[in-house]
């Protein structure tokens, strides 16, 4: 009975509040129902579950689910307004709205138990009111502090985060007023009383050189250096592949292979190698670094990198997962020398079908190491000196072209969505200051190792849903039906239309990204339905990915920036030796499996925030000498207040309606325009404007735009 408890409790525990006839019970009640013996473990796990939030403690002390009890359980999302949403742990459960007043102290991130008030029928959106906060995310909060006579107050930098902090006198340790500052939370909101904290770092002056930068990172909660134990371990760390480490391993040393990577890329990852075989197959490897072989469960190292969970990638710096001796260095697949690899081999047919395949622990020599660039200008532009410098490369770069073409030929035909939607790039100078924006350049190099990644991740994923152990997988829901609704109604103001928004297959998406290309609301409509899309994120269910048209996906190539990758690297090589895994190891998977997705999937929230934050600085900064020039733009959003402007660079800023001075405009919402009152001059989504820029906020973030030639006050 003990190891039923140990190893099912947790299972046997929801399983049984799951049931339709289930009503809310005492702990002693339920150990009653369950048949168990009173005993340590049972109420500890019902604590566990509970703070958790998995499970409900009643005002009568009974317990039950959320979802059975009316409650939602999720992370707040603020907005400047006050209000928030919650965002359901749940995967598939429709966002609660929560009015400034129910939200009961609850701020950004919190996660949080919310009772349902409105169910929102006939289209409305769901309401609730928090009852309970789980867990505090903002213990920290970096702001701008200002001084008054006898107390200060910090504006949060998160915009999300609605109130300003209340800092009493001696609490500001030395900060003035304009000074960037990290403060503790000492009291949380209540009832028409501001959050209190104190100042325990101050960053900087606000607008000096590098100081927003650090403001980013610190909100964020991005890491800066690695602790002591960590750095302990790494001088136990060889800087080259030891010959007892090479030991059982398949030996590549002598196969044909590259790296395909940008030219300041330092962290090589994956190299590819491509063999055309006699029955006319391609045989494809890709070859991705052994991270755990230097990285083992539950050392310093692991922890840490479970704590980072991945790579952070600023406008002017990298805040890696594993530190520079690892990510850089032994694990990093730097041409002419040995390294240890995880390889999948796969035997591909000319209509993109892998025949067979296999999965080595590996030593691999990668000839050398390819930017994208010159791999375009081998391939395109037949540059001779190129092809005389690379003459033994050149020949399987040929096949490498013809096979991502193959792979991409078939991801189309099952109907995966292929938005083209450029990046910005943005050049500093060697003070951290804007000298160029560019859009970045996606060309068959970039699309070879990506279809090559992407056909790897769906083997290794399928090979692990087909041996039913704990897995990592990379999942993409269908979009919500009310998100596709709106977007039928926003494709239909361009003349286009989308079929099956019951039961939508990414083919009809995919149809819509194929008639648009080359027009001129392309950019916009792609961008549109990126946005309808629900995010990716990590599960122990195989939920299949949406996007990818494909039924299994995971993430196995890039181990030394992305933590489920090692989890995933692990559990293989836990297989390749053994066969299979213990009871003891599949015991511990299942319990860690969940956990690590969460943690990975929230932080990889947070890196895809503070990457765009960075970069947004860096575009707004770029604009501050730009004022009065007059540039060609998109319309890329219609709100009530204005229009969203997009440059042909990327940057995107706002013509405030106050603006628009030859009418007076209403917006129309389903149909995401402004049209005038009297002259029905119509500004929509897509729309080209000349604009002027007229002020540029880099603490805000904006940009203002007015349009050129556009008449007297609007009021």
């Amino acid at each position: 009975m003990l190891d039923r408890i140990e190893t099912d409790l947790e299972e046997l525990i929801l399983s049984h509040m799951r049931r339709a006839a289930y009503k809310p019970l005492t702990a002693e009640e339920l150990l009653k129902a369950l048949n168990l013996e009173p005993n340590p473990e049972f109420f500890e796990k019902l604590a566990e579950l509970e703070k958790q939030g998995k499970i409900v403690q009643t005002r009568n002390l009974r317990y039950g689910v959320p979802e059975k009890l009316n409650l939602v359980v999720g992370r707040i999302q603020g907005h400047p307004n006050g209000f928030a949403f919650i965002i359901p742990d749940r995967a598939g459960e429709e966002d609660v709205f929560v009015s400034p007043a129910n939200l009961n102290g609850a701020m950004h991130n919190d996660r949080v138990i919310a009772r349902i008030t409105s169910k929102g029928d006939l289209g409305a959106r769901r309401e609730g009111e928090v009852i309970r906060i789980l867990e505090r995310a903002n213990t920290l909060v970096v702001g701008t502090y200002s001084s008054s006579k006898h107390f200060g107050f910090v504006i949060p930098d998160e915009t999300r985060i609605s109130q300003d902090f209340f800092i009493a006198r001696g609490h500001e340790h030395g900060a003035r007023s304009g000074d960037k500052v990290v403060i503790r939370v000492t009291q949380w909101p209540q009832y028409r009383m501001n959050p209190e904290g104190e100042v325990i770092q101050i960053i900087g002056r606000k607008g000096a050189p590098g100081i927003d930068m650090e403001s980013i990172i610190w909100k964020h909660k991005l890491p800066r250096e690695f602790p002591p134990d960590v750095e302990r371990q790494l001088k136990d760390i060889p800087d080259e592949v030891l010959p007892e480490d090479m030991q059982g391993r398949e030996d590549f040393r002598n196969l044909l292979m590259v790296t395909i990577d940008g030219e300041d890329a330092k962290d090589l990852d994956d190299a590819v190698s491509l063999e055309m075989l006699p029955d006319g197959l391609f045989r494809l490897g890709v070859h991705i670094a052994d991270v755990g072989h230097y990285v083992p469960l539950r050392t310093p190292l692991d922890k840490e990198a479970y704590k980072r969970a991945t790579s952070v990638y600023l406008v002017d710096r990298v805040i890696p997962m594993l530190p520079p001796k690892l990510s850089n260095g032994i694990c990093s697949l730097n041409p002419r020398v040995d390294r240890l690899a995880l390889s999948v081999m796969m035997d591909i047919d000319e209509e993109g079908n892998v025949r067979r395949y296999q999965i080595y622990e590996s030593v691999i020599n990668s000839n050398e190491r390819m930017t994208y660039t010159n791999v375009k200008r081998i391939l395109v532009d037949k540059d001779e000196e190129l092809l005389r410098r690379y003459h033994y490369l050149v020949e399987m770069l040929q096949n490498m072209e013809r096979l991502c073409q193959i792979l991409r030929a078939r991801r189309l035909k099952r109907g995966a969505i292929d938005f083209d939607i450029p990046e910005a790039k943005v050049i500093l100078d060697d003070r951290g200051r804007p000298l160029e924006i560019k859009k970045a350049e996606r060309s068959i190099a970039d699309r070879i190792i990506e279809e090559f990644m992407l056909v790897a991740n769906e083997t290794v994923a399928e090979a692990m849903f087909w041996m039913e152990i704990p897995f990592v997988y990379r999942v993409h829901e269908e979009p919500a039906e009310e998100k596709l609704a709106q977007l039928q109604k926003f494709l239909a103001t361009f003349g286009y239309g989308l079929k099956g928004i019951n039961k939508i297959h990414p083919k009809a998406l995919q149809k819509i990204v194929e008639q648009v290309k080359g027009r001129p609301e392309e950019r916009v409509i792609n961008t549109v339905m990126l946005r309808t899309m629900k995010q990716a994120r990590y599960s122990e269910e195989n939920l299949g990915h949406f996007g990818l048209a494909a039924k299994y996906y995971c993430h196995f190539t890039s181990p030394i920036r992305r933590y489920p990758d090692l989890v995933i690297h692990r559990v293989i090589k836990s297989i390749l030796k053994s066969g299979s895994l213990t009871q003891k190891e599949l015991d511990r998977l299942k319990k860690f499996v969940p956990a690590a997705a969460v943690q990975s999937s929230e932080r990889e929230r947070a890196a895809m925030e503070a990457e765009r934050e960075s970069a947004d600085l860096k575009k707004v900064e770029f604009m501050l000498d730009k004022v009065g020039q007059v540039f060609e733009g998109i319309i890329s959003s219609v709100t009530s207040f204005g229009l969203f402007v997009e440059l042909d660079n990327l940057v995107e800023g706002l013509v405030h309606i106050t603006t628009l001075t030859d009418d007076f405009y209403e917006y129309d919402e389903e149909n995401y325009r402004l049209v005038g009152q009297h002259t029905r001059k119509i500004y929509r989504i897509g729309d080209q404007v000349r604009v002027r820029v007229e002020r540029v906020n880099p603490d805000e973030r904006q940009v203002d735009f007015e349009l050129v030639d556009g008449g007297g006050p609007n009021f």
